[in-house]
């Protein structure tokens, strides 16, 4: 009942969101589309804030991230119009398709309003007063910002005339192949922990096994799919690939080290995964797990309360690798 009641409280939010953006974008006088369609995305945003506030749970942000980007890409496309239908539609499903993967993952593995992602627990901690100024500008502005950075190529593939290439099918390969690779990263993912109930266990089958981050891999080739067709209407697009860049320096140097120095303090099998397996993309063959010394078993799956998982979300994109796990109650989020 709590969690149905905190996602029609979600719902609310974003819905009362994209009004505020429609109502924005009908009566101010900014004519460029591009432009119009940052400054609508920033007053969505200051919507979903207000929420956040309200709920004290800077966690109400987490779907926008995958939600905001369809309703932007229809309205180029059709609204503004004016370019290659083919590409047009060909840009605004695949980004379809990959939001309505990444939502079904948060919204089936989210644990209600009472839980708020481990990262924004311990912000609260480290800036006290100044909390709600942080999460203004760091959870919420920063991510819609960069999402706006990386949508820049969906503007100019949406709104072009320009015929069809090769570099258009090679754009439509990528994000498929990385809508393809996070889902399929995820499956695995929620596989194993289903059958593993050591929370001291790491997973090292499937595409775990060749990198440490598959989901986070499959989310940079998706932006920097979406940034070749852009360079498909024309080379001097080549700047629209500002926001791709911008993605994988964020996933990188900041989501990724950010949470193995948790794993590596939390479950120390992790440090020996880091030494064995590549970071993000399998550039060599990874090195076999060490043996594991027996352990006592878990008490019998019947006897332990299943909770839902906490599967990647954006801007944070985790990982159940980092869900807490108690063997008795099974995983949750802190």
């Amino acid at each position: 009942m709590a969690y149905w009641k905190g996602m029609t409280w979600v719902i609310v939010a974003y819905v009362a969101a994209f009004a505020a953006a429609v109502l924005f974008g009908h009566f101010t006088p900014v004519a460029d589309p591009l432009l119009l369609a940052v400054l609508a995305d920033l007053v969505a945003t200051f919507v979903v804030f207000a929420f956040s506030v309200g709920f004290n749970n800077s966690s109400f942000y987490d779907a926008y991230w995958s939600v905001a980007p369809v309703p932007m890409a229809m309205w180029w496309a059709g609204w503004v119009g004016g370019g290659n239908p083919v590409r047009a539609a060909l840009v605004v499903g695949l980004i379809s398709l990959w939001a309505v993967r990444l939502t079904l993952n948060w919204a089936t593995g989210w644990a209600g309003l009472t839980h708020e992602d481990w990262r924004y627990v311990n912000l609260r901690k480290q800036t006290g007063a100044a909390y709600w100024a942080v999460s203004l500008l760091g959870l919420h502005l920063f991510p819609t910002l960069m999402v706006m950075a990386g949508l820049w190529p969906a503007y100019v593939a949406t709104t072009s005339p320009a015929p069809l290439g090769v570099l258009d099918g090679l754009g439509m390969l990528v994000m498929l192949g990385a809508i393809v690779l996070e889902g399929t990263a995820d499956v695995q993912l929620r596989s194993f922990r289903a059958r593993v109930q050591d929370p001291q266990a790491n997973i090292e089958e499937g595409l775990w096994r060749w990198s440490r981050h598959p989901n986070y891999l499959g989310e940079m080739l998706f932006w920097w799919g979406l940034a070749i067709f852009a360079i498909a209407v024309d080379p001097h697009h080549l700047p629209t690939i500002a926001g791709a860049c911008a993605m994988s320096c964020m996933f990188l140097f900041v989501s990724i080290p950010m949470m193995e120095k948790r794993m590596v303090e939390r479950r120390p099998v992790y440090a020996s995964y880091i030494q064995r397996v590549p970071m993000v993309v399998p550039w060599r063959t990874p090195k076999p797990a060490p043996i594991a010394p027996e352990r006592k078993p878990l008490d019998p799956p019947s006897s332990r309360r299943g909770v839902p998982m906490q599967m990647p979300t954006e801007p944070t994109i985790d990982s159940l690798r980092d869900v807490e796990f108690d063997p008795h109650t099974g995983p949750f989020k802190q």
